[in-house]
């Protein structure tokens, strides 16, 4: 639990990062995840390639505090999850990586375990948060179950980093019509996967 200097401190960074922002076109939930975003990475470019549907912030709200599950693609992720804004997180987060029947499931398909994860997951994803930090190829499948399986999840925050089909992964889903939070781009990661949870949990 952050205690009083923390917040102070935390403020502070707060009103730094929206000062050198400036003018801009956000509304103020989307600032205020912006922001976090910023202030975990200590990287502006989020300004510009952070992208929202249009019913994003308040399709992910309403989710989080009707108490849905949180899937995440890596353990990394989960533990980002501030306890501070979710007082029950470890009833609530889901990450199958490390589990037998996921890494079974995977090598007899030759896939990745985060793709096995979230396809042996599907039943649960219309009502879940799915937060991606890591993996491309857990949002490639999150994708196909979409198009092929008609399984849409309650909201994507699809953050996954690399070179090798990140910035590709991330471009559909800025163009489907699915519920979703995205950056643009090779810049990801799980921190900020993480941070965007911990924004929405934030806002009022």
């Amino acid at each position: 639990m952050i205690n009083k200097a923390g917040k102070n401190i935390e403020s502070l960074s707060f009103s730094i990062i929206q000062s050198e922002l400036g003018a801009n076109s956000f509304s103020q939930e989307e600032l205020a995840i912006v922001t976090r975003v910023i202030h975990t990475t200590g990287d502006f470019e989020f300004a510009d390639n952070l992208r929202f549907s249009t019913d994003a912030i308040e399709r992910g709200k309403e989710l989080l505090r009707s108490g849905c599950p949180i899937v995440t693609d890596v353990k990394m992720v989960s533990a980002g999850i501030s306890t501070r804004f979710m007082a029950d997180k470890n009833e609530r987060v889901r990450c199958l990586i490390d589990d037998p029947r996921v890494i079974q499931f995977a090598n007899d398909h030759e896939i990745t375990r985060s793709e096995a994860s979230m396809r042996l997951q599907k039943d649960i994803l219309p009502k879940a948060v799915v937060a991606i930090g890591n993996a491309p190829t857990a949002l490639l499948e999150l994708l196909r179950l979409a198009r092929e399986e008609a399984v849409i999840p309650g909201l994507i925050i699809g953050i996954p980093v690399g070179f090798v089909n990140a910035a590709e992964s991330k471009d559909t889903l800025a163009n489907s019509q699915l519920p979703f939070i995205t950056s643009l781009g090779r810049k990801g990661g799980s921190p900020i996967a993480a941070a965007i949870i911990n924004a929405l949990n934030a806002l009022p």
